[in-house]
């Protein structure tokens, strides 16, 4: 029987904060396909990660499909908006939710990675827009650059220094989202515009990584879904139920949808894809005018 198999796969899935995201449900189907997978986590979430995976109520969404519990290789702290620890500006080095977590830039990510071994797979599961809720027109260029740099520059950085510590035939995936083509009128400060450079990154990373060490890089666009962090941003109850309305298989997206297109995409059989962007949205991506029933 044809299956995903990464028995033996190391992954690390960058961007876990809570048990809701993304993140979390590619890291469990990540594992329910056989790799042993480590997260890295915002430093301000990362004691509250930690603490949660320890906790009894945990145990159902832990449950991985064989009934087995997800044990985590290693949370690693991690801010996608530095590269270096001397970049980071004192008062930040100095937070009480920062100070005693070591190296949390993407050069301390990598070693520490480097370190355990290295990895075969990797996942960007991150994005933060500090001026998300602002229309472009409104947009500081402060707010725009830092929108760029954690949302798309950071998948850039980690793709430079994981890339040399993964064996050949690794996979990169990113989470992008239909904003990077189409106008989604809540999602502003910028995001759209960093969705777009991350999509069009992964092409050129696709090429650069492919001939330098073999690498794969793909794209996922998931559909709208209610996570913590789309909550924050918009009427996200409302974008479900004009995407569910519209979309050519009128249902809700459901995480694990993501998770196993994240695992094959990171597996042997997905091993002639590269360069991709693969939706993941019930097809909704496809259409050009609403459904006017």
């Amino acid at each position: 029987m044809l299956a995903i198999d990464l028995a033996g796969k190391h992954a690390l899935v960058a961007g876990v904060g809570d048990e809701r995201g993304f993140g979390f449900f590619i890291a469990k189907a990540l594992a329910d396909a056989g790799a042993t997978v480590s997260v890295a986590t915002w430093p301000p979430l990362f004691k509250m990660f930690k603490l949660m995976l320890t906790r009894p109520q945990s145990a159902e969404f832990l449950t991985l499909r064989d009934g087995s519990k997800l044990e985590l290789a290693a949370v690693y702290p991690y801010d996608a908006e530095y590269d270096r620890l001397e970049d980071v500006p004192a008062d930040i080095r100095e937070h009480r939710r920062y100070k005693d977590l070591g190296d949390f830039t993407t050069t301390g990510l990598a070693a520490a990675v480097a370190a355990a071994g290295g990895v075969d797979i990797v996942v960007h599961s991150l994005a933060n827009g500090p001026e998300v809720q602002k229309p472009l027109l409104e947009t500081s260029r402060p707010g725009y650059l830092a929108a760029i740099s954690t949302s798309a520059y950071s998948h850039v950085s980690l793709v430079q220094h994981l890339g040399p510590h993964m064996r050949a035939g690794s996979s990169f995936v990113a989470l992008s989202y239909l904003a990077s083509t189409r106008v989604v009128p809540a999602y502003g400060g910028g995001m759209s515009a960093a969705k777009a450079a991350l999509e069009s990154d992964a092409r050129v990373l696709a090429f650069e990584a492919g001939r330098r060490w073999g690498h794969r890089v793909n794209v996922i666009s998931p559909g709208p879904y209610k996570s913590r962090a789309a909550e924050a941003i918009g009427p996200v109850d409302r974008m479900i139920r004009y995407a569910v309305h519209n979309a050519p298989l009128p249902e809700v997206l459901s995480p694990e949808e993501v998770g196993a297109a994240a695992a094959f995409l990171s597996s042997p059989l997905a091993s002639g894809i590269t360069g991709s962007v693969v939706y993941v949205d019930k097809g909704f991506h496809a259409m050009g005018v609403p459904v006017l029933e």
